[in-house]
């Protein structure tokens, strides 16, 4: 390949367009407001790791997006949600810096914007929409509230995003598809729920037994015991997931969370490390998510009180409920529900421990 022409450093980045994008609305009625500086440069910073997280959830849904993801293609596909997690390491840390600015500092300048306002990050929606966030996961409310902000041409690249294949469908199809747990001449959900019962009925035992507690604690302890019991038989009953499902406490088909259980409970053998490696990644995903989401509502309530956000919401309010409500990988988090310590986990068939020790591309339908 032939050099056509040297690469000067600030022409390659383009700093002359990107160092001279921070243009000031306080200068626009007199005198810039110093800290508006730092304001704009926070928030472009943030565009650009968003930017960079889309780059890296599209290649996922690239490489996801085929009736069988090679074992080789795994790897690159965790490494690149690993990214998108070391980055948002990034963004909540970058709160830091914002949290310099005090609050009479932002007063010199926030009248000016409004109302412009994180809702109107197009970017960020886009995220959401990708890991598997849709319109219909949210609130009336919310969802009339953040899409009138946005420009037509915005409002329709959203749409166009939401109706587009998720993060989420394409692991709940690549779940579904996997056969880890069906083995020929092996029940294995047979034994796992004879773990279960044994599993419970020594905690029921230790609980009734326990002197250190008093007759309420102990009924108490007893009926959360019982629910748990219901818990593990709507994960095996189809009847009772399905329910389960229809009324939004799981998103996950059954049978992906089948083999999700069966991921997070035999995670040691080496077919199923790659696997449990994604969907840990994942959680990790929605996790920094939540926490940037969590530390973002803290710093607006530290800086605003409870003054209503320059884009018209309740501001501190408004920011604090969607940290819980807006996960895509919620079922993952909840996946610890179903897991039986290691001493009492069924122990599998020689036929099946071969294979899951070596080989993951055999399983090749």
């Amino acid at each position: 390949m032939k050099i056509q022409h040297p690469v000067y450093y600030g022409d390659y980045l383009q700093l002359p367009k990107i160092l001279t994008a921070q243009d000031t609305e306080s200068a626009k009625y007199g005198d810039a407001a110093h800290e508006e500086t730092l304001f704009i440069i926070i928030h472009q910073t943030y565009e650009l790791w968003f930017k960079q997280i889309l780059h890296e959830l599209k290649s996922v849904i690239k490489l996801m997006d085929k009736p069988f993801i090679p074992s080789t293609d795994l790897s690159i596909i965790n490494s690149r949600i690993e990214r998108v997690v070391t980055i948002q390491r990034v963004l909540v840390d970058q709160i830091q810096i914002m949290e310099t600015m005090t609050t009479l500092d932002f007063m010199e300048f926030r009248d000016f914007l409004v109302p412009a306002s994180g809702f109107q990050s197009l970017q960020f929606r886009l995220i959401e929409a990708t890991l598997g966030i849709k319109a219909h996961h949210r609130m009336e409310v919310e969802k009339q509230f953040f899409t009138s902000r946005l420009k037509p041409e915005d409002r329709k690249t959203l749409e166009e995003a939401e109706n587009s294949i998720s993060i989420f469908e394409l692991l709940e199809g690549w779940l579904s598809r996997m056969p880890f747990s069906q083995f020929d001449g092996f029940d294995f959900w047979g034994e796992y729920s004879i773990a279960v019962n044994s599993m419970l009925k020594q905690d029921v035992e230790i609980v009734s037994k326990n002197p250190a507690l008093d007759d309420r604690v102990r009924a108490m302890e007893l009926k959360n015991l019982e629910m748990t019991k219901e818990t593990f038989e709507t994960l095996l009953d189809a009847r009772k997931f399905d329910a389960w499902q229809a009324q939004g406490k799981v998103r996950l088909s059954q049978r992906a969370m089948l083999a999700a259980v069966f991921i997070f409970q035999y995670r040691d053998y080496p077919a199923l490390q790659m696997p449990f490696r994604i969907l840990n990644s994942l959680i990790e995903v929605d996790e920094k998510f939540t926490t940037w989401r969590y530390r973002h509502s803290i710093m607006v309530q530290r800086i605003l009180g409870t003054k209503i956000g320059t884009g018209g919401s309740s501001g501190h309010e408004y920011l604090k409920s969607t940290t819980e409500r807006n996960r895509a990988f919620l079922d993952f988090f909840n996946l610890a529900t179903f897991l039986i310590p290691r001493s009492m986990t069924p122990k599998l068939p020689p036929h099946v421990v071969e294979q899951l020790d070596i080989v993951y591309d055999s399983f090749r339908p």
